[in-house]
């Protein structure tokens, strides 16, 4: 089938077959044809807007912990990596960057780190507690890894709503390209799996243009999103860092990633879809290029202005301007001028409303 033949009944059924899907990303890879990619677009940013209207939902980023046990071969804050100005938040100061955000009108909270043993699953309970505690309205997102089940539960137990843990690859021979042999991409996918059967809004995600990614990785990637069924993906680009394995990788490319962003939004309509931070990185307009294309969620930073450029997941990160929560009015006026509107309530997912 021709490329157009295949988004279309994906647009129709919601899902290809795995060989459609090797199809489809072969003859992406190949031609990477600027029409298609116009084509798909606008047909994500239609379906999307069947569902969620003009409406971008705002999240408020707190990273409160650079500090990681693992070693992954792509990733900055890898506990090899020496050149990391490590920090932690404490307490306190994670409460202060909440209680500004809801100054600012944030009702969502995500909160993002390395897996930290200092946060031990009590620590983080007891946080997640206070904020719960503080701000009844509002949405707790955890983004802090692997763990087991237990401690996903303490922590949906005092108040958690929402947990991000991106997946990665769901192929195991790319998936051991990534990570060390200790690390199991089995489990991770358990874990989402447990998150869901837990209550969580959960989301996962991949990395577009990882090193030895290729059409049978990103087909099964997408058969397992299905599988999945998440009620958030976060996809964006890869971008080496400097001081990890794969610093002299190629990047992903902003086509690559607006392509897998609507292919994901016509295989999941009501799916949250964040036009993330490393899409604004390699393009000044790859976020709203992103929400164009069927993307619907955005993540200002609330972290304090001190560590927002210690967190280098990768290199060039962008560390001020828009993604700063200072920045909003800004924020508000570019996707205004894109013909949406942020939204600053919780934003639920339409699968747990």
């Amino acid at each position: 089938m021709k490329i157009s033949d295949l988004i279309c009944r994906l647009e129709t059924v919601r899902e290809l077959s795995p060989d459609q899907w090797i199809d489809l990303f072969g003859q992406w890879q190949a031609e990477r044809d600027p029409s298609i990619l116009a084509l798909i677009c606008e047909r994500a940013r239609l379906t999307k807007e069947k569902i969620f209207g003009n409406k971008v939902y705002i999240r408020g980023l707190i990273e409160f912990t650079n500090y990681c046990r693992n070693d992954c071969y792509y990733c900055g804050l890898r506990k090899s990596n020496r050149e990391t100005d490590r920090y932690r938040l404490d307490e306190s100061t994670i409460l202060s960057c909440c209680e500004k955000g809801y100054e600012l009108g944030f009702r969502t909270f995500v909160l993002q780190g390395g897996e930290d043993p200092f946060f031990t699953a009590d620590r983080l309970r007891e946080l997640i507690r206070q904020i719960r505690q503080r701000y009844p309205d509002c949405a707790i997102t955890l983004a802090v890894g692997e763990h087991d089940r237990s401690a996903y539960q303490s922590w949906f137990d005092a108040g958690a709503d929402r947990y991000l843990l991106r997946h990665e690859t769901a192929n195991e021979n790319h998936y051991r390209r990534l990570h060390p042999e200790h690390l199991s991409g089995q489990n991770r996918r358990e874990c989402l799996f447990h998150l869901k059967e837990i209550g969580y809004q959960t989301g996962c995600g991949i990395m577009v243009g990882s090193p030895g990614q290729t059409a049978e990785c990103l087909a099964d990637d997408m058969v397992f999103m299905k599988t999945l069924n998440p009620h958030m993906v976060g996809i964006g680009p890869f971008i080496p860092q400097h001081a990890t394995p794969f610093a002299g990788e190629s990047p992903g490319t902003l086509e690559d990633t607006l392509f897998l962003l609507a292919l994901v939004r016509l295989m999941l309509p009501a799916v949250l879809l964040p036009a993330t931070t490393a899409l604004g990185t390699i393009h000044p307009e790859g976020r709203e290029l992103g929400i164009l294309g069927g993307a619907n969620v955005v993540m200002p930073n609330l972290s304090p202005l001190n560590v927002r450029k210690k967190y280098l997941l990768y290199d060039n990160k962008i560390c001020t301007g828009d993604e700063a929560a200072e920045a909003l009015s800004s924020l508000k006026k570019k996707m205004s001028a894109i013909g949406c509107e942020i939204v600053m309530g919780r934003g639920d997912s339409p699968l747990v409303i």
